[in-house]
């Protein structure tokens, strides 16, 4: 089940959040920070959306969209900045679904497209 980040389940959200850039390796990492950063966005905010998935109750991953333009279009875009699984439950489509949902939030808001890109791992190598 995918829902969007608000005040009330962003706190669900932020052990992934943490776990995102432990993979990242960034070296502060601060959970009252990443809760002032991440309200920023929600499903009628100009700057983005970031989503969840639950499964059985329990939020096992998480997206974040920015909006952005891009020249070589002069177009708004959709930024697909953060995927995050946990490692348990990954292989059960729940990043595809998470993208669609993405897809889908970034076309209602008049994206011209959505872009990613990712960090190359032994996963996706």
């Amino acid at each position: 089940m995918i829902e969007v980040v608000s005040q009330k389940n962003l706190s669900e959200v932020l052990p992934l959040i943490r776990a995102y850039q432990e993979f990242y390796n960034v070296t502060e990492i601060s959970d009252d920070r990443n809760s002032k950063f991440f309200s920023q966005f929600g499903e009628s905010r100009p700057s983005g959306c970031q989503f969840i998935y639950r499964e059985a109750g329990i939020v096992v991953g998480f997206a974040t969209v920015y909006f952005s333009f891009t020249t070589s279009i002069t177009a708004k875009v959709a930024v697909l900045n953060d995927l995050y699984t946990l490692p348990n439950c990954r292989g059960k489509g729940i990043g595809r679904q998470l993208i669609e949902c993405c897809r889908s939030f970034a076309e209602k808001n008049g994206a011209a497209r959505l872009q990613w890109a990712a960090a190359k791992t032994e996963c996706n190598t």
